[in-house]
């Protein structure tokens, strides 16, 4: 797998940041480098029982062994950034494009003052949307403008395309999701650019015939913060019932939750060119699931389940995730 990239198949919070962890742990990976719109989409990542609520640093930044990599085509706040540097003891190992867009405060102050973004469109509030418009508009600040970055840029596109180059390994981390996509997603209610696998390799800077393997990331279950359809919602006591409640990473909000979707994951595996898929908190549909990290030890219903995953996207089910731990996992 020397380049890898990772995307969210449904609305965000599928659970991308724990298949990154299992990889990094279990894997040569040389670099990590992060893609997508930027400080609006967190992710979780837990390792040696410590969770890390993330933003903008990549998932694999744990393995010492790496670099991690911001590209060109994301959005950096530089005050999360530094924190989260600090956070994770990443000094030294992690670098910026000189061309990531600069979230500043009037980005934020435009983003929760607009009546749209914030009632319609479900906005967090940090900025990024506004930031995208400067960008379009090309007004937009660069890291490269920052003192305070100034220590970590560099040509994010040259750095990776060498280490291909060498022969190492590349994960591509895809922030948001499938159908939170400009183009492809719920529009309106949706982030302000492009967030599926091809826009990801453009976002670093690595040509499309460089990328060995998509991994569509799905959860057993589809969850979504904020405004937009969501096809067979769930009411708040049903959802507790199951033991489906979750809360955005970033704002902090519950989320709507439904049954998987067969039709939106196929499409998300047709838009992404997916190799492969991994699914995530099946343990939440079969408990009997959880820690399991051998394939024999699949109940007939849960296989029934995969089964219909792998027949209605055309792509195996490679990685089952059956914990909030990396070593959760099974592989087939």
């Amino acid at each position: 797998m020397p380049v890898t990239i990772i995307c969210g198949g449904q609305f965000g919070d599928e659970g991308k940041g724990k298949i990154v962890s299992y990889l990094a742990q279990n894997t040569k990976i040389d670099a990590f480098a992060r893609a997508g719109t930027g400080p609006n989409a967190g992710h979780t990542v837990v390792v040696d029982g410590k969770t890390y609520k993330l933003q903008l640093v990549p998932s694999g930044f744990f393995n010492e062994e790496s670099v991690s990599y911001i590209g060109a085509g994301m959005l950096i706040n530089p005050d999360i950034f530094l924190k989260e540097v600090e956070v994770t003891s990443l000094e030294g190992r992690i670098f910026v494009d000189r061309h990531t867009g600069v979230i500043e405060q009037d980005h934020i102050d435009r983003d929760r003052g607009s009546q749209h973004l914030r009632e319609v469109v479900g906005s967090t509030g940090t900025g990024c949307g506004p930031a995208n418009e400067d960008r379009a508009k090309r007004v937009l600040k660069l890291a490269k403008d920052i003192p305070e970055l100034s220590k970590y840029i560099c040509n994010v596109s040259d750095e990776v395309n060498d280490i291909i180059d060498r022969g190492g390994t590349v994960i591509i981390e895809g922030s948001q999701a499938t159908f939170l996509s400009l183009l492809h997603g719920t529009y309106p209610f949706v982030t302000s650019k492009d967030v599926t696998a091809s826009t990801f390799a453009a976002d670093i800077g690595v040509g499309p015939t460089r990328i060995d393997e998509v991994i569509v990331v799905l959860k057993a279950y589809v969850t979504r913060v904020g405004t937009g359809p969501l096809e067979g919602e769930l009411e708040p006591e049903e959802i507790k019932k199951r033991g489906w409640q979750e809360y955005g990473t970033v704002t902090g909000r519950l989320r709507r939750a439904a049954p998987f979707d067969f039709e939106l994951a196929r499409k998300a595996v047709r838009l992404n060119g997916a190799t492969s898929i991994a699914l995530t908190k099946i343990d939440l549909l079969y408990p009997e699931l959880e820690g399991v990290q051998e394939v024999s030890k699949v109940p007939p219903a849960a296989m029934e389940f995969i089964q219909k995953i792998e027949d209605t996207c055309g792509v195996p089910v490679k990685y089952i995730s059956t914990g909030p731990n990396a070593k959760d996992m099974i592989v087939r």
